[in-house]
C-alpha cells in the first residue's frame, strides 16, 4: 500500500518555522515602509534590544566572526554542497526538500534583517529629529560650512600645537584602538542624553585582518547585522579610523542610514573630550564638504583650502597619496554596485547617500550654535 506524503517529507520542521517567521517579518517590513512612526518606535524598543543581544553574544570572541564566515566562504559552500546532494541521495524527495532547506536559511536571514536593522532605514529622517531644516544647499552655504570646520581645525592646532605625523602615513593617533573605541562610547553615552532615540551597546568595534586587502574594496569599515559586529579597516590612515569606527557604531545604535550614521558619527567625534578624536570628525566633515564645493566651484574652494592649517592639509595629501594604490580596483566597482542596489532597496537614494551628510552639516550650521 502506497504511504501518503506528508508535508514534512518535502520540508522539515525547522524550515517551516523558519519560513513562517520571515512571512511575519515581511509583514512587519512593510509596516516600517508605510509608517515612519511605528518603524522609529520598534527601532528604540525591539531591534535595539536585538542589536544589543547580538553585539554581547559575539563581542567577547576577540575577532570578526563575519570576517572569518566570508574568508571561509569557500569551505562552507564546498560543505553545503556535500550536505545537499546527501540529502538527494537519501530520498526521492531529497531534492526538494535541499533547496527549501536553502530558501529557509535565506528566511533566517531576512528575518534578523528585519528585525535588527530594516527600521531603522524606514523610520523619521535625521533632519526631523534633531529639529533641521534640510534644504537645497547653495555654493555660498557649502563655502561658509566648511571656513567654518577649517576654523575649528586651526583651532584645535593653536590649542594643543603639533601632532604626531608621520611621512605616508599622516596624523598619528596617540592611543591604542581599544582605548578610541572606550572614549567614542563615553562621547555616545554623552550625546545619548541628549538625543534619546540613539540606543546604548556596550561591544568592542573588531579590527579586520585581512584590512590590506578589504582596502581595494574602498570599504572602511562595515557593521553585520547577523552578528552585531562593527567592524574596521585599520588600514586607512588614523583620522579615517577614528570617524570610520565612531560611522560603525552609530549603526549597532540603531542609525542606519549612511548619511546618518556619517552626520551622527561627526557629531559624536567634535562632541568628543579627546583632541584628536574631535580632529578627525572635523577632518572627514571637511574633506565631504570640500569635495561638494570644489564640485560646485574650484575656486571658492581654494580660498577655503588656504586658510586651513599646514598639518591638516598634509593629512589631507597624505591619503590622497595613500589611496592612490587602490584608486583604481576592479573590487570597488563591484561591491560599490551590490552596495548601491542595497541601499537604494531600503528606500535611499544608494551610495551618493555617504555624501548627503553634506546636507545634514549644514542645516546644523545653519541653525544658531550654542
Amino acid at each position: 500500500m502506497k504511504r501518503k506524503r506528508k508535508l514534512t517529507d518535502y520540508i522539515s520542521t525547522l524550515s517551516l518555522i523558519l519560513l513562517a517567521l520571515a512571512a511575519c517579518a515581511g509583514v512587519l517590513h512593510v509596516i516600517f515602509i508605510f509608517n515612519a512612526e511605528f518603524a522609529d518606535w520598534f527601532n528604540q524598543n525591539v531591534s535595539c534590544h536585538v542589536r544589543s543581544a547580538l553585539a554581547t553574544a559575539t563581542g567577547w570572541i576577540p575577532f570578526s566572526l563575519a570576517e572569518l564566515f566570508v574568508l571561509g566562504l569557500p569551505v562552507v559552500a564546498a560543505l553545503a554542497v556535500i550536505i545537499i546532494l546527501k540529502i538527494i541521495a537519501k530520498r526521492k524527495t531529497g531534492f526538494l526538500k535541499a533547496v527549501l532547506g536553502i530558501v529557509s536559511a535565506g528566511a533566517l536571514i531576512y528575518t534578523m534583517f528585519v528585525l535588527s536593522v530594516a527600521a531603522g532605514y524606514r523610520g523619521t529622517g535625521l533632519d526631523r529629529k534633531l529639529g533641521l531644516e534640510k534644504r537645497d544647499v547653495s555654493t555660498q552655504e557649502l563655502a561658509d560650512t566648511a571656513s567654518l570646520i577649517a576654523d575649528r581645525l586651526n583651532e584645535i592646532y593653536e590649542e594643543y600645537g603639533y601632532m604626531g605625523y608621520l611621512s605616508g602615513v599622516g596624523t598619528v593617533r596617540p592611543y591604542p584602538h581599544s582605548e578610541c573605541v572606550e572614549k567614542l562610547r563615553t562621547s555616545y553615552g554623552s550625546l545619548m542624553k541628549q538625543y534619546p532615540f540613539i540606543s546604548d551597546v556596550e561591544a568592542p568595534v573588531k579590527i579586520l585582518v585581512s584590512s590590506d586587502i578589504m582596502t581595494y574594496t574602498h570599504i572602511s569599515g562595515v557593521y553585520t547585522f547577523l552578528t552585531g559586529e562593527a567592524n574596521l579597516n585599520t588600514n586607512y590612515p588614523y583620522f579615517v579610523n577614528v570617524y570610520t569606527t565612531a560611522h560603525e557604531m552609530s549603526h549597532q545604535r540603531g542609525i542606519e542610514r549612511e548619511d546618518e550614521a556619517n552626520f551622527v558619527a561627526f557629531l559624536v567625534c567634535i562632541n568628543s573630550d579627546d583632541p584628536y578624536i574631535r580632529y578627525s570628525g572635523y577632518l572627514n566633515m571637511f574633506e565631504y564638504l570640500g569635495d561638494a564645493l570644489y564640485k560646485n566651484s574650484s575656486v571658492e574652494y581654494g580660498k577655503v583650502y588656504s586658510k586651513l592649517n599646514p598639518g591638516a592639509r598634509a593629512d589631507l595629501i597624505s591619503y590622497t597619496k595613500f589611496f592612490e594604490r587602490y584608486r583604481n580596483s576592479k573590487a570597488a566597482e563591484v561591491t560599490d554596485t551590490v552596495n548601491d542596489v542595497y541601499l537604494k532597496s531600503q528606500g535611499t537614494k544608494g551610495s551618493v547617500s555617504y555624501g548627503l551628510v553634506v546636507d545634514l552639516c549644514v542645516a546644523y550650521y545653519r541653525q544658531p550654535q550654542s
